[in-house]
């Protein structure tokens, strides 16, 4: 027995497991994700937990692909399944906010310009209020200089935490970006329209001219999204129906 092996946080209800391999799939199908990307979401009676794929493309994930892991992000039940590299943005995110039950990590196209330019994400509309508040840029190149550009321990995932504050969508300089949420339907949630709003403001800024963007400020925004939390689930439910048509779990 390998005592280094962290303890389980318990068993999870059956439904929540193929909400989670179901949220992978959501997210390939809305274009958030594609052979790389990832979705977590916290042990439900065990906070130090969090539940995430193993290492795998999102599209294919399956309910028997979920592994626990400890907010280090050693595994506690691998069974010879590998991990993702990246898997330690959760682990650090879910230690520094208590808040956070989800957490979804993505490189969508529409959305990686932003963190390359001086140019800051605003809300374009209703559905995307959660971005009004702000979203930060986590360079990983300030505190580590040259890397592969992977959050591949827990040293970067502190750091990518810290820059993420309170905010709950943080980009990553020329790699991609990290949306999270209260319960596991908010992040994918948020994680899709973090993309459509990029679209959305890459077009708007086309057409603008001089003119300024009538973007949602921030009481608007935090307003709209109180609204989100549970009209959202009205995306979720279609998503949902859409991958459980799909495979027999």
């Amino acid at each position: 027995m390998n005592v280094n092996v962290p303890q389980s946080g318990g068993p999870v209800a059956a439904e929540r497991i193929a909400d989670l391999a179901a949220a992978s799939r959501i997210l390939a199908a809305q274009g958030v994700v594609d052979g790389f990307g990832h979705v977590s979401m916290r042990h439900p009676s065990a906070p130090e937990r969090y539940l995430m794929a193993r290492s795998t493309a999102p599209a294919l994930v399956t309910p028997a692909d979920i592994i626990e892991y400890d907010l280090d992000s050693n595994p506690c039940n691998a069974n010879g399944r590998s991990s993702f590299l990246e898997r330690f943005i959760h682990g650090e995110i879910y230690r520094a906010r208590a808040d956070i039950m989800s957490i979804v990590h993505s490189h969508s196209a529409s959305v990686i310009p932003f963190g390359l330019v001086g140019v800051p994400m605003q809300a374009m509309f209703h559905n995307a209020a959660f971005i009004a508040v702000g979203v930060p840029v986590f360079d990983i190149r300030k505190k580590f200089g040259v890397t592969d550009m992977l959050v591949g321990n827990g040293e970067k995932g502190v750091a990518l935490a810290q820059v993420m504050g309170r905010k709950d969508v943080v980009l990553m300089r020329a790699h991609g970006s990290v949306a999270c949420g209260p319960t596991l339907q908010t992040a994918v949630f948020r994680a899709v329209y973090t993309e459509v709003n990029a679209r959305i403001q890459h077009w708007t800024a086309a057409l603008k001219g001089g003119a300024p963007i009538a973007a949602l400020d921030v009481e608007e925004g935090r307003l709209a999204d109180v609204v989100n939390q549970t009209a959202g689930m009205r995306a979720w439910d279609l998503w949902r129906s859409q991958v459980r048509s799909q495979v027999n779990w």
